[in-house]
């Protein structure tokens, strides 16, 4: 599936630029991914482009967020407690990575919570570095932001998947 992610990442470098899910489905078909990394893939960028969208709705209504939204207004104070599912399910170097971006304020508090989400949503654990590294890229390429380019050499150091 992480494959896919990248090849995605890759060829369409904004989130707005990549056609319906229907259309690239068929895109990757044609590419030559198997069918089953594509299915896994396309239901992961569902999942994307819905958290990412909750998160829009927060911008645009501060006062209500709608429910089930991820909430923005986090005081700089405050601690994000990990669940024991989230804490065995991303294992501690993934852990200590989104705290490494978060220290670095590279990573706000609204897409740290998609990061986790979509880190949740990939099958086996615990989540790799270099997996997370991809999910952290995607929850940027899905809100339409680069990351500072210090920070995206350290999500792209794995020369094997990414070539940016």
């Amino acid at each position: 599936m992480f494959e896919v992610l990248v090849y995605v990442y890759e060829n369409y470098w904004r989130g707005d630029a990549c056609p319906e899910l229907g259309h690239l489905g068929r895109k990757l078909n044609a590419v030559g991914f198997d069918p089953d990394e594509i299915e896994q893939a396309l239901q992961w960028l569902a999942g994307l482009s819905l958290a990412s969208s909750r998160t829009e709705l927060i911008d645009i209504n501060q006062h209500q967020p709608p429910q089930g939204s991820i909430s923005q207004a986090q005081s700089s104070n405050s601690l994000r407690v990990y669940s024991i599912a989230e804490q065995d399910h991303l294992g501690a170097d993934s852990l200590g990575f989104v705290s490494f971006l978060e220290s670095a304020q590279v990573l706000p508090p609204h897409m740290r919570e998609i990061v986790v989400d979509r880190a949740m949503a990939v099958p086996g654990r615990p989540v790799s570095i270099d997996d997370l590294k991809i999910i952290v890229l995607m929850v940027y390429w899905s809100v339409g932001l680069e990351p500072d380019a210090l920070i995206l050499d350290e999500l792209c150091d794995d020369t094997d998947r990414v070539a940016h």
